[in-house]
């Protein structure tokens, strides 16, 4: 199940894992202007974990999500080539 709710500087989506045990925190990202953030509480050091992501990272990792184990550097395509 997942959350999305528009904030003033942020589209914010929480993932809440559901199903069988164990279950993780929620997931929350935060989509701003210039970065994206994914926040999970860890119950082991009673915190929230923030990792920041350029938007080159996001679509990075975008791409990855469906290839093969390897290396790779995404082209991006000028418009006057497709």
């Amino acid at each position: 199940m997942f959350t999305i709710e528009h904030e003033f500087d942020a589209t914010v989506v929480t993932l809440v894992d559901e199903g069988e045990t164990p279950l993780k925190e929620d997931v929350t990202v935060n989509a701003f202007d210039d970065c994206v953030t994914i926040e999970q509480y860890d119950p082991l050091h009673d915190r929230v974990m923030t990792i920041t992501l350029s938007f080159t990272q996001v679509r990075d990792l975008e791409a990855a999500l469906d290839l093969p184990e390897g290396v790779y550097r995404l082209k991006l395509i000028d418009e006057d080539e497709a």
